[in-house]
């Protein structure tokens, strides 16, 4: 059980940075920049995206206390 807690904290671990990694990156905003591109709504695949971001840390955390609690 162990060892399978293990590879799928890997895989998870691998799939958040796969998953933010391919977030869209702002143009961001420079000091005196323009402040009304400060705000925008995710659709489609950003929104997606975003969703599985957050599902996927919360797998992560979760895995993660399995897994201190399966090793002591």
């Amino acid at each position: 059980m162990a060892t399978a807690v293990n590879w799928l904290v890997i895989v998870v671990a691998i799939l958040i940075v796969a998953v933010v990694l391919l977030q869209v990156r702002g143009t961001g905003a420079t000091l005196f920049g323009a402040a009304e591109s400060s705000f925008r709504v995710r659709r489609g695949f950003e929104k997606l995206l975003f969703r599985a971001t957050i599902a996927l840390s919360l797998l992560f955390a979760a895995l993660a206390v399995l897994h201190v609690n399966l090793q002591g």
